[in-house]
């Protein structure tokens, strides 16, 4: 094995993924990353550790000891020299396994991937296995309810079937009280930020909220898990899966329609769609160039969490959606909730109504949207 991108004609098993998922930072991810790799080194396992970040943590740094480190690679990004994973060396030392940290980061410019997960699933795809971690603040579809809870923006997000992927899932979990003195012990962050993150961040309120999150991930993937393996194995027959259908317009604020159908699915361990139906006369690409942006960067988003996207063409939107639901035996639909008034709803009709009237049999979800800014 040379480590080089195997050619189309290798057949490569793909590496396994490990994901050790925690509710907030300092919760000991990296660390019993580290722990399990010493474990596998001693039964003879070939592992290296692409990429880990101490943060300062002095415990962290000490137990990297004599595990094998991959040079990180130097590169220049607006006159800065910045130190990325060097995914070309790991591939060409095509080690059984790799450690790759902070699984959410975003690479530097110019880097191959544009995310560091995307790293991860190159090194998959070439057979090597990888432990990696995250916290489920993270996680694509729990952004919007992370944000309204620690009232911050999350910016680096992993997709939810970049999780999916996975073969196994650590949930590493400690206590509130037990995660507040780390902090207060400056462990986790320097001393001058900790008494902001503990008015913030760290509150009591919203570390239950991201503890109950992760738990309840790990659940759900473990779960999905083991009624896949009884229906290869013949243990029980497989439930008619169920279908979810998100209805995608280029309104401001769809994204969070996107995470919601993302969500559903996950749950109910389904395919689904983002489907935008196009109508005769509306041209966004040259009459509307922010709204078509807007509808490229959602149907962006949608594949990236392992949607299949899916435009119509009718006059009719509810028509059109009404046709793809019963074609698709959609049991699942989620619509932006209408900015119109009721005047024009009673005159125009509208698009959920219609859809209630003739798809009785349907779970219909109707998510609020923010009113675009003027």
């Amino acid at each position: 094995m040379t480590g080089l991108t195997p050619t189309p004609d290798e057949t490569v098993e793909p590496g396994r993924l490990r994901v050790y998922l925690g509710a907030a930072p300092g919760v000991g991810k990296t660390y019993r990353m580290l722990e399990d790799a010493h474990l596998m080194r001693r039964q003879g396992i070939d592992v290296v550790i692409g990429l880990v970040e101490p943060h300062g943590r002095a415990d962290t740094a000490a137990i990297i000891r004599d595990l094998e480190v991959i040079p990180l690679k130097e590169m220049q990004y607006r006159s800065v020299t910045l130190r990325e994973m060097d995914l070309d060396a790991i591939l060409a030392r095509h080690p059984a396994w790799c450690i790759v940290d902070e699984l959410a980061h975003s690479n530097v410019p110019g880097s191959r991937n544009r995310k560091r997960y995307e790293d991860v699933l190159e090194l998959l795809d070439a057979g090597i296995s990888v432990m990696t971690a995250m916290n489920v603040q993270h996680l694509e579809t729990l952004n919007d309810a992370v944000a309204r809870s620690a009232s911050t923006q999350i910016r680096e997000t992993v997709p939810d079937s970049f999780l999916r992927r996975a073969n196994e899932i650590v949930n590493v979990d400690i206590t509130i009280d037990e995660l507040r003195n780390r902090l207060r012990q400056g462990k986790i962050y320097a001393p001058e930020k900790v008494e902001q993150a503990l008015a913030n961040f760290f509150r009591k309120g919203n570390l239950n909220m991201l503890r109950e999150l992760a738990l309840r991930t790990t659940a759900e993937q473990v779960g999905t898990a083991a009624a896949e393996y009884r229906r290869t194995q013949g243990l029980e027959q497989a439930p008619i899966p169920e279908k979810v259908m998100v209805c995608l317009s280029p309104r401001p604020g769809m994204e969070r329609l996107v995470r919601v159908g993302a969500r559903i699915a996950g749950r109910l361990a389904t395919n689904w769609y983002v489907v935008y139906v196009e109508t005769p006369g509306i041209d966004h690409r040259h009459g509307n160039p922010d709204a078509f942006a807007r509808l490229e960067e959602y149907q962006r988003m949608a594949r990236d969490l392992g949607a299949r996207v899916v435009v119509l063409q009718d006059k009719s939107v509810a028509d059109a959606l009404i046709e793809f639901a019963r074609k698709e035996n959609i049991s699942h639909v989620v619509f932006g909730q209408s900015a119109r008034s009721r005047w024009d709803v009673l005159l125009r009709g509208s698009i959920i109504n219609r859809f209630l009237n003739e798809m009785r049999d349907t779970t219909v979800q109707v998510v609020p949207i923010q009113k675009e800014r003027k």
